[in-house]
This record gives C-alpha cells, sequence and structure tokens, in this order.
C-alpha cells in the first residue's frame, strides 16, 4: 500500500539539473552582469518550474533541486558560524575528472545562525508547492572525514571531542530551526559511510592519522546527537552516497562493513541508498534494519545515465531487496540526485523527468 508520509514510496533523492536560464543567470553574476537581486528572480522562476513538474508527475514531495546552491554541502557549511570558505589548491579527485578547488574548513566555534539562508530556502518550497516540501542538508561527519584534523582549528577545538559535541549541538538548533519553519521531511546527505566501506578511501584516513575502527561510532553518536531532539512528526532520512560529479563516483564497496552501526544504532526513520551498480554490492546487509517503521529507500534506477531501466528488472531487484527487509518497509528512488554540484550529471532534462516519472510509475504498481 502507498504511503502518505516520507519517505513515500516514490521519491527522490533531491537535486536536479540546473536548467539554461538559471546556468546564464548564475554566469552573469559570478560576472558582476546581474545584481544578487536579479539572480534570485531567475531562482525563484526556475525553481517554481521543476516544483510544478514534480507535482505533475505524481511526486508527493518537492525539493527546490538545490538551485541555489554550487555544491551539496558546501554551501550549507559556509553559511555555519565558525566555517569558512577556502581555496583548496587541488579539486576533490573523482574516477578521471576534478571539482572545483573549493572547501570549508573550521576557524571559529560552531553554530547555526538564525538567518542561515537555507531556512529561507526551504520556506519558498513551502510555500509554493501543494505536496510535501522536502529540504536537504549535508550530515555531521560530512564536516570532518575528508579533511580531519588539518580542517579543525586546533586553536578554538584542541580537543576533537569538544568539536563533535558543538557538531552535535550546531545540528540540534538547525533541525528545530528547520522544524519551526515548517520542515517535516529533512534529509541529512552523507557520502562518509560510503567511503567507510572503501578500501581505498579507508586508507586515506589512516594516512591522515584517523582510527578508521573508532569513526563509525564517532559519527553514529554525533548524529544521534544531532537529531536527537527532533520532534514525532518529523522525518529525518539520509542519503548514503559513493560520489556524484559530472555522472562519474569515488568509492566503492558494500554496506556490510557499516551496516549493523547505520541501520541499528543510529536513529534515522528512513535511508536512501545507492544500489544501482555492483559497486554497492548487495542487498544481504539490509539483513540489520530492524523490523518496525525505519524504511529504506532503493536507488535501483542511476541518475548517472540517461538510459531508462526495464520496469521488469527493478521490480525483481525490489523482490531480492524484500527477502532481507519487509516489503512495507521499502521505498523507491534514483541512486542519487541528478546534480550534486552546478554542473550536473551527463543527460538531458528530458530523460531526468523520464527517470522520476518511472520511479511514480513501478511504485504504483509494486505498491498500489
Amino acid at each position: 500500500m502507498q504511503r502518505n508520509t516520507p519517505p513515500f514510496r516514490a521519491d527522490h533523492v533531491g537535486s536536479i539539473l540546473r536548467t539554461a536560464p538559471l546556468k546564464d543567470a548564475r554566469t552573469k553574476r559570478a560576472k558582476g552582469e546581474i545584481s544578487a537581486a536579479q539572480l534570485k528572480a531567475v531562482e525563484d522562476q526556475e525553481i517554481g518550474k521543476i516544483i510544478r513538474r514534480q507535482e505533475e508527475i505524481g511526486l508527493k514531495l518537492a525539493t527546490d533541486g538545490e538551485f541555489r546552491r554550487s555544491w551539496w554541502q558546501f554551501d550549507f557549511y559556509w553559511h555555519l558560524t565558525g566555517c569558512e570558505r577556502y581555496e583548496t589548491g587541488e579539486g576533490i579527485q573523482f574516477q578521471g575528472v576534478r571539482t572545483k578547488s573549493e572547501g570549508a574548513r573550521v576557524t571559529g566555534k560552531l553554530d547555526f545562525p538564525a538567518d542561515h539562508p537555507f531556512l529561507a530556502h526551504f520556506a519558498f518550497v513551502k510555500e509554493h508547492t501543494g505536496v510535501t516540501p522536502k529540504m536537504t542538508i549535508p550530515a555531521p561527519p560530512v564536516l570532518h572525514f575528508r579533511s580531519g584534523r588539518k580542517g579543525i582549528s586546533e586553536a578554538v577545538y584542541p580537543d576533537l571531542g569538544a568539536f563533535f559535541e558543538d557538531l552535535g549541538r550546531t545540528y540540534r538548533k538547525a533541525v528545530q530551526a528547520f522544524y519551526d519553519a515548517g520542515c517535516r521531511y529533512l534529509q541529512l546527505d552523507d557520502t562518509v559511510w560510503a567511503y567507510l566501506c572503501s578500501k581505498e578511501q579507508l586508507e586515506r584516513a589512516r594516512e591522515r592519522g584517523e582510527d578508521v575502527e573508532r569513526l563509525p561510532h564517532i559519527y553514529a553518536d554525533v548524529i544521534n546527537d544531532a537529531i536527537a531532539g527532533k520532534p514525532a512528526d518529523m522525518m529525518i532520512t539520509t542519503h548514503v552516497c559513493r560520489g556524484n560529479f559530472r555522472s562519474t563516483w569515488i568509492a566503492e564497496g558494500g554496506y556490510e562493513p557499516v551496516a549493523e552501526i547505520l541501520f541499528g544504532k543510529v536513529n534515522y526513520d528512513g535511508y536512501f541508498l545507492e544500489y544501482d551498480t555492483d559497486r554497492a554490492g548487495g542487498f544481504e546487509p539490509l539483513r540489520f534494519v530492524p523490523k518496525g517503521n525505519k524504511r529504506i529507500v532503493l536507488g535501483l534506477l542511476t541518475s548517472k545515465s540517461g538510459v531508462l531501466e526495464n520496469p521488469a528488472d527493478i521490480k525483481r531487484r525490489i523482490d531480492e531487496a524484500a527477502k532481507y527487509v519487509a516489503p512495507d518497509q521499502l521505498c523507491l528512488s534514483p541512486q542519487c540526485g541528478f546534480a550534486s554540484t552546478e554542473e550536473g550529471n551527463v543527460l538531458s532534462e528530458d530523460e531526468q523527468w523520464a527517470k522520476l516519472a518511472t520511479v511514480v510509475k513501478i511504485a504504483g504498481e509494486v505498491w498500489g
């Protein structure tokens, strides 16, 4: 049967390919050819269009496509008290391609400001949609894993324990602020759990001096601390991502190394899991999902290619997953967003919308 609370049987991670008018406006703004107000007017117009498109294809949620951001994660961090934007000198390495050389680092005591712009971003979606407005932000561990100690001021946080305490407190304030703004569907996007399943990424973490055996426990604690005060009518999910930039990826490896902690000990209401390629491994780790209200959103359609999946193949894979977790706890989505950064993946807008429409169609046929 269908679900009227998130995550929905037919859902999606959040980001949408930036439209041509938006790209043009952002380019002009970067050159100083238009004002911030003029850029916002274009953003408002283009976000309104994609909200309507999400509604028209039958989705029960709508996002702003992350149209006001350049990155899925850094734009949120750059507006936290105690974080700053900086040039890293080199981009993040994906398979055969690098991102822009931007990052975020902690230079002061962390806090969530009352005027964080993402609150207004959410309010716009809420005001302009008749379905459930969904907000996406990066998960707490993302601020730590890639840079580790070197990305956090030792003068401000000589003890990383104090950093993680403040990180959890900052996110608690964020959760409450979004709730007060009317948000009942919040998603914390997270690459870290996938990296903890990757031999290559674990080795790099060891080289940075991390105790990789302790990290899953540290991250589970800080996430639980971050969402501990969430009201009962607010659903908080996560998306576990292996990297998504110009249709490429970073990490590979099944969920087995983290499944018991991630599913059994982290208090999320739902998990968007990438299952579009063999890089994700099998469904066996889903045996650690507790019976009850937790939902697993199977990312079985890829956002990295415009080739449309065969619905029969998707249904077969849903049946395979149902061997390990109850069918009523399952939902369906693409494996990731279509534009985790403003550059976007290598497919057309029409192909993107066809993917989402297919998710809605298959979910209706599977769950009624």
